[in-house]
């Protein structure tokens, strides 16, 4: 079964417009769906598939041969010294939508991808479903990130099929898990974990800290949403700062996570520079802080957490359909001042605060009416995300989002 993604406008003008792309992300996705499903005429070629993979790796001249443009390699890091002959062959031929390229993201892989084919790539990432794709809604969406504001500012109508918010957050957006039975949410987060540590872990660690990056992983997950203190990790796990550094550029290379980083505008405060760490997807950490159900979800000390990363993911990802996440950031002083998200566009930068509450008072929006004194920016416009349903203005210029719009 397959499900619209909104990703699917920007791959197509991609392959119209490059001569190699590269569809990357977390495993399981669905690339290989996504590009399967848009370039139903490519050939296609999966490098997992040991004798495919001794073939590309020992004759790479007769397998680009055998298995010719238009055409999708997938997993290409299982042979990614095929990227030098596949950019010999588009200097000979630069005509575009010639190599469809995908893989689980991998520091090296991305490194090798940039230094090879820079100027002939195209480079797009897809991350588990944003809430639209799971309430089926990806259609008519907005095409950039002013769009995407404009259409904040004005929506004000709840989706007819809205996700309940305890599943959402509790199984998150992998595919196989959001069209799955919810008896098999644990064991496939737990296979998912395995299998991320034997394929993209084992060979970039000394194996006999492979425990203790699980203890890692399931530390930061009780952490996300929360600035990243290395030193603070390193004393918990056990092992030094370096290691600690090393393994969060390891998950943030995977797509497993992501940093927002504070934003610098200087508005006569001493602002706070450590990043923010938040998982991309909130089903797995639930399942790695043991999470079983949603009302334990929902009640328990972690509930805003969640919620923010929810919250704070879906927007990370649709930034990311367009190239623009370089464009979020958060907020913090050292006298207590904070904002979830600043959205920065031209001129202008747009507050976002994230309340798992259904009532939004003048309490709620305190720091978004702090933040537009400070920064000078009282005409535009800040946003509350929270589980009310009376959507619109709050006051003034700041108005209330119910999650399920985002």
């Amino acid at each position: 079964m397959y499900s619209s993604r909104l990703l699917e406008k920007t791959l197509k003008n991609a392959v119209a417009s490059f001569p190699a792309v590269f569809v990357g992300g977390p495993r399981r996705s669905g690339k290989t769906t996504l590009v399967r499903h848009i370039l139903k005429k490519y050939n296609y070629v999966l490098l997992d598939e040991l004798d495919v993979r001794s073939f590309a790796a020992e004759d790479p001249k007769g397998f680009l041969d055998k298995y010719h443009p238009p055409v999708v390699i997938d997993e290409i890091q299982n042979v990614p010294q095929l990227l030098s002959y596949i950019k010999a062959r588009i200097e000979r031929d630069k005509k575009p939508g010639q190599w469809i390229i995908t893989g689980s993201q991998q520091w090296a892989l991305m490194k090798g991808i940039s230094e090879t084919l820079a100027g002939r790539i195209a480079i797009l990432h897809l991350y588990p479903f944003v809430l639209t794709e799971i309430q089926k809604n990806p259609t008519n969406q907005p095409g950039d990130t002013g769009q995407f504001l404009e259409y904040l500012t004005r929506t004000t109508s709840l989706p007819s099929h809205r996700a309940e918010l305890g599943k959402w957050v509790l199984e998150g957006g992998y595919p196989e898990v959001v069209f799955g039975k919810d008896s098999a949410r644990k064991l496939w987060f737990s296979s998912y974990i395995q299998t991320y540590i034997d394929r993209d872990v084992r060979g970039n660690i000394k194996e006999i800290n492979l425990r203790d990056f699980e203890r890692f992983v399931r530390l930061l997950a009780a952490r996300t949403a929360q600035e990243v203190n290395a030193s603070t990790l390193a004393r918990d796990v056990g092992v030094t700062v370096p290691t600690i550094k090393a393994w969060l550029t390891l998950l943030e290379a995977s797509g497993l996570i992501f940093f927002l980083m504070p934003y610098y505008k200087n508005f006569g405060k001493r602002i706070i520079k450590a990043p923010k760490c938040y998982f991309m997807d909130t089903g797995l950490v639930s399942y790695l802080v043991g999470l079983q159900d949603r009302t334990h979800m929902l009640e328990g000390p972690m509930a805003g957490a969640l919620f923010e990363t929810a919250c704070v993911s879906e927007v990370y990802r649709r930034l990311s359909v367009w190239g623009d996440t370089s464009s979020l950031y958060y907020f913090r002083s050292t006298d207590g001042l904070e904002v979830d998200m600043l959205i920065e566009r031209p001129g202008r930068c747009y507050p976002i605060e994230v309340k798992l509450s259904s009532t939004i008072d003048h309490e709620r929006i305190r720091n978004l009416k702090k933040w537009m004194e400070v920064s000078g920016k009282k005409e535009q416009a800040g946003f509350v995300i929270s589980t009310s349903k009376e959507t619109g203005v709050i006051t003034g210029n700041i108005r209330n989002i119910h999650f399920s719009l985002l």
